[in-house]
């Protein structure tokens, strides 16, 4: 089953939505499940995901939510501050209204960052954690794509409008927090045995070779998939994520 549904927060309203059996009253394990830059909840893959995760475990959920400007979501200007709270909102919620026992993690691409970051930061509070084409370097990655134009006004203190379909309002301050927040530098070993990266060989936009770099730095088991890129396009290759993913967090 599908519910979606508004979490209202000391002003903020987080959309979210939750795949589950049949029952609410019998979840004791929750997903919450975090998109890539400029993507959101409702994508077929979560979808996919939430589907196989409570038809193999029963008492699994999956809780996927937009993040601050992403899809359904009112906010007009990013700040990555404001998708740590999201986070922490959900995750409060999972906590005090789902009453999770267990409370777990899959985040793709900047999603993988914003877990990192939140447990560099906050301490970690998820059973295990599952990261796909994690945007490690967020960055240079978005950075990159910056104009000459762009960038000018940036160094101005003006706005631009940044995104993929749906274009969001970015300051030089998001850009600072980003490289202030730099995720290759933290120690994730004691966490190690509960994480697990799957990353395509073929990703343009992250490079396999730094996920490999961190998942060595911090002995995390990296699963390559043969020709996969950045967003997983192949069905099958996602089919084959997927069933990674929910197998490592049900075990």
């Amino acid at each position: 089953m599908e519910k979606l549904f508004d979490i209202n927060e000391n002003g903020h309203s987080v959309r979210c939505k939750l795949f589950y059996e049949k029952d609410l009253q019998a979840i004791e394990n929750v997903v919450i499940v975090l998109h890539g830059f400029g993507s959101s909840k409702d994508l077929k893959s979560n979808t996919k995901f939430g589907e196989r995760l409570h038809a193999k475990y029963k008492n699994y959920a999956a809780l996927a939510f937009d993040l601050p400007c992403h899809g359904t979501d009112a906010r007009k200007k990013l700040s990555l501050a404001e998708c740590l709270l999201y986070l922490q909102i959900v995750l409060d919620y999972a906590k005090n209204h789902l009453h999770a026992k267990q409370i777990y993690a899959y985040g793709t691409s900047f999603g993988g960052y914003l877990v990192l970051k939140y447990i560099a930061e906050q301490g970690n509070p998820f059973a295990k954690i599952a990261m796909r084409s994690p945007a490690l370097q967020i960055y240079h990655s978005l950075s990159n794509r910056l104009t000459d134009d762009e960038r000018h006004k940036l160094a101005k203190g003006k706005e631009i409008l940044f995104g993929f379909e749906r274009k969001m309002k970015v300051t030089k301050d998001f850009f600072d927090d980003l490289a202030q927040g730099e995720i290759m530098q933290n120690d994730y070993l004691a966490y190690a045995d509960d994480m697990l990266i799957v990353h395509g060989t073929a990703d343009e936009m992250v490079d396999i070779q730094v996920s490999q770099e961190f998942a060595d730095n911090n002995v995390i088991e990296l699963i390559p998939v043969e020709g996969a890129d950045h967003p997983f396009t192949n069905p099958n290759l996602m089919d084959f994520a997927i069933g990674k993913i929910v197998g490592f967090l049900g075990e």
